[in-house]
């Protein structure tokens, strides 16, 4: 399905949490290379977000989830084909092995250590909300380079980044 350049994808991400882990992503491919990211990706034709928070996980990582809670959007704007619109969805899950993924290497991370790892600017905000239970619609945007310039969330009106005022 072709998509015209600067049109908002849909996108699912799903965080999926033990306790304090997160079991991320460490992508193989772009966008977010060698970042770690939560699972998931864009929607099918004719599929609700909910059923495509369930069908990436499954996906990626061999889980069957019964159920994803929404906890917030992101929105993601650029000058070039980078735009999405991304729902994001919270799992608790059972800790066990990381399965094996295709889209790159999945990996238990602490939330202590959330900084410690390459992990995109949003996910960072993202994280924040979500532990501390808060619903969140974010709006971030990049420049030509991918290189976030800013981010607000509009739930609280609140700026997070700003790269003009830096």
């Amino acid at each position: 399905m072709e998509v015209t350049i600067g049109i908002k994808r849909t996108a699912v991400m799903v965080i999926l949490k033990n306790e304090d882990r997160f079991l991320l992503l460490k992508r193989k491919n772009e966008p977010n290379k060698n970042k770690f990211t939560p699972v998931g990706g864009k929607l099918d034709p004719f599929e609700n977000p909910t059923d495509a928070a369930i069908r990436e996980t499954f996906e990626e990582t061999g889980f069957k989830l019964e159920k994803v809670k929404y906890v917030g959007s992101l929105i993601e704007t650029s000058p070039q084909k980078y735009n999405w619109n991304c729902l994001v969805y919270l799992a608790e899950i059972p800790f066990e092995k990381a399965p094996p993924c295709n889209e790159g290497e999945l990996q238990w991370i602490h939330k202590d250590n959330l900084l410690t790892v390459p992990t995109p600017p949003t996910d960072l905000a993202i994280y924040e909300f979500v532990l501390n239970g808060k619903p969140f619609m974010l709006n971030a945007e990049f420049d030509a380079d991918l290189n976030m310039i800013s981010m607000v969330e509009e739930i609280e009106n609140k700026i997070i980044l700003n790269s003009a005022s830096q």
